[in-house]
């Protein structure tokens, strides 16, 4: 697995009645590689301070490690959301949803991708790198980061999501 670079860049400045854009760790496998590039130069530019957690080229390499890569700096409160990305989006999903604490959703659209946070209050968010144009995808993950999580009858949900983790461990 491609190692983090030992210098995070620094948060961009903010004015002091802005809050602070969210930390991203990103990731993918040789599928998604192309993508997450695109995707971590649309965020640089936007100003969020990121972390390329890998890959670094287009060579095969398995997706579950950088999935959990991922998964765990967003657990451990390192990084505020993740992205993810391999040729569907699903086994990303899958694997980064093992990680006690993430919520992982697969995104194909805009609308999911809002309504991943807004409902889910998904932390991670996944996407299929042979399936989504660039445009598409940077447009998905604008609207996820500007999405914000709804509460109410959705905390109930997430809380048994919860609880589900809680008694699979014991």
């Amino acid at each position: 697995m491609a190692t983090p670079p030992a210098t995070l860049p620094a948060a961009s400045a903010t004015a002091p009645d802005s809050p602070a854009k969210p930390r991203i760790a990103l990731g993918a496998d040789h599928a998604g590689f192309h993508l997450k590039e695109t995707l971590k130069t649309m965020l640089q530019q936007e100003g969020y301070p990121c972390e390329d957690l890998g890959t670094t080229g287009e060579e095969p390499v398995d997706y579950p490690e950088f999935a959990a890569a991922v998964g765990e700096r967003v657990a451990l409160g390192q990084c505020d959301l993740g992205v993810l990305v391999c040729g569907t989006g699903i086994g990303m999903s899958i694997a980064a949803n093992k990680v006690e604490g993430v919520r992982a959703a697969v995104a194909h659209s805009i609308e999911t991708a809002r309504l991943s946070r807004q409902h889910n209050n998904a932390n991670v968010i996944t996407m299929g790198g042979r399936l989504l144009a660039d445009a598409e995808a940077s447009a998905m993950l604008r609207e996820f980061l500007a999405a914000k999580f709804a509460g109410g009858h959705h905390q109930r949900r997430i809380d048994e999501i919860t609880e589900l983790d809680e008694e699979r461990i014991r």
